[in-house]
């Protein structure tokens, strides 16, 4: 079933085309067996005429005792010329009389006597049929002379009181086939040239047509990319249910995502004025600075959810980010994180490569990249980036034991966690996704050169 499914194009310009070529190859197939069979039966029609005449000359001669007048029995052109293979032959109770020419066709076999006339009869029976020689039926044939050629023939018998006699006529079928070959070659090059000229006009009326659904998918593409909303409603009729279906799906998917930022800003701003009411019974207990760090960070947060609400409410755009003093920061933060352990960093990011990702975004999804990579490694990790076709590649690979294909997915799981060691909830990796995918980038586990786990995050180099 599946190799039987393979046979059909996937696309449905291929399947088009494929059965605009099957029709158009059995119809002129079917065309050129048509007219070769018509300009055959033409071409033999003058081959029967011509054989239809002598016979119809040596019937005259047939006398009534079923010999032949040979000084009626005349040889039309070409008829008796030895090594023409055009021949005729006579055979009846009398036996055989032919051309001269050695005859390509055996004899028959005899015809029975009449039956004897009763007693007291004047006369015999009249012989049975019709009396002229044109009211009689002819059969044609086919044989093959002694060279090999092949001949066509025509045969009538005469009745008469002794017996029936059978006349055959013989010629040629070369100057049947060498005129329809030569018919056949510029009739053969004219359907050709007729296939091609359909295969160039079903190329044309496929990319016309079709060109329909190569823009809805260029519109698709730009709502996806955000430079539009919806997808243009100027469509063919064919193709107007489904855009009114996309575009609806576009709005209702739109209002989802209002309704979940305003739910999201909501909860945001719900928290703003007891984390300020915290921060200010903080200070009047005289808390230690680490603490209200941590209340800073929290507020920092809301206050950044916030703008993104408000940004993302008002269509607003992204700003672009630098990503090596990102970096900078992120390492020197996590070398006082992890000060037990001295890790050896090197960074190879080119100077001013910016992406079109909010800071804190950034921040966040880098941050979670090295922190996991600075906990795994056991002396070194490398940070690289590149730029290339409208896309940023972020590399960060450790030294560590790395991990298996098997576990690449599970470690995408939000809470999951590989390694129970040390502190860390298994969010890191699930949120950095979730991050690059709603920025219109992805991020890919693998093997590093090291051994050890390679992290590739792409993000759009631009909105």
């Amino acid at each position: 079933m599946t190799k039987r499914l393979r046979l059909i194009p996937r696309s449905l310009f291929g399947r088009m085309l494929a059965i605009a070529a099957l029709s158009t190859g059995v119809a002129l197939v079917f065309a050129g067996i048509t007219i070769g069979n018509v300009l055959e039966r033409f071409v033999m029609r003058g081959l029967d005429e011509r054989l239809d005449a002598q016979v119809a000359v040596l019937a005259r001669a047939v006398r009534p005792d079923a010999t032949l007048d040979r000084t009626r029995a005349v040889d039309l052109p070409d008829f008796g010329v030895p090594g023409s293979d055009w021949s005729w032959h006579v055979d009846g109770p009398a036996g055989r009389v032919d051309s001269g020419t050695t005859p390509p066709l055996p004899a028959p076999r005899p015809a029975a006597p009449p039956p004897a006339p009763k007693p007291g009869a004047d006369r015999p029976p009249p012989p049975p049929g019709p009396g002229g020689p044109e009211d009689r039926q002819l059969h044609a044939g086919d044989t093959r002379a002694s060279s090999g050629e092949r001949l066509h023939s025509r045969t009538m018998e005469v009745p008469t009181p002794r017996g029936a006699v059978t006349i055959t006529a013989i010629g040629p079928r070369r100057i049947v086939e060498e005129p329809l070959r030569e018919a056949m070659i510029p009739l053969l090059g004219s359907l050709a040239l007729l296939g091609a000229g359909l295969a160039l006009a079903t190329l044309l009326q496929l990319r016309f047509g079709l060109r329909p659904l190569r823009d809805l998918r260029t519109a698709l593409a730009a709502v996806r990319a955000g430079t539009q909303r919806h997808v243009p409603d100027e469509q063919p009729g064919e193709l107007q249910p489904l855009v009114t279906e996309l575009n609806a799906l576009i709005n209702q998917n739109a209002a989802g995502l209002a309704h979940a930022r305003q739910h999201v800003a909501n909860l945001a701003h719900g928290l703003k004025t007891p984390l300020a009411a915290l921060s200010l019974r903080l200070a009047e207990a005289g808390a230690g600075d680490d603490v209200r760090d941590m209340v800073d960070q929290i507020d920092r947060r809301v206050r950044h959810h916030l703008g993104r609400a408000r940004a993302d409410a008002t269509g607003g755009a992204r700003s672009r980010t630098p990503i090596a003093p990102a970096i900078d920061d992120l390492v020197a933060v996590l070398r006082r994180i992890h000060a037990d352990r001295p890790i050896a960093v090197d960074i190879a990011i080119p100077a001013g490569l910016a992406v079109a990702i909010d800071a804190q975004d950034l921040d966040e999804m880098i941050g979670n990249l090295l922190d996991n990579a600075w906990r795994h490694a056991r002396a070194a990790l490398a940070i690289s980036a590149a730029a290339a076709d409208g896309v940023v590649t972020l590399d960060v690979a450790d030294d560590g034991e790395g991990i298996d294909d098997a576990a690449i997915a599970q470690a995408m799981l939000p809470g999951r966690r590989l390694d129970e060691r040390g502190d860390g909830h298994g969010f890191g990796l699930s949120i950095t996704r979730e991050l690059a995918e709603l920025s219109g980038g992805t991020l890919v586990l693998g093997r590093s050169t090291t051994g050890g786990l390679l992290a590739r995050l792409s993000l759009p180099l631009r909105a």
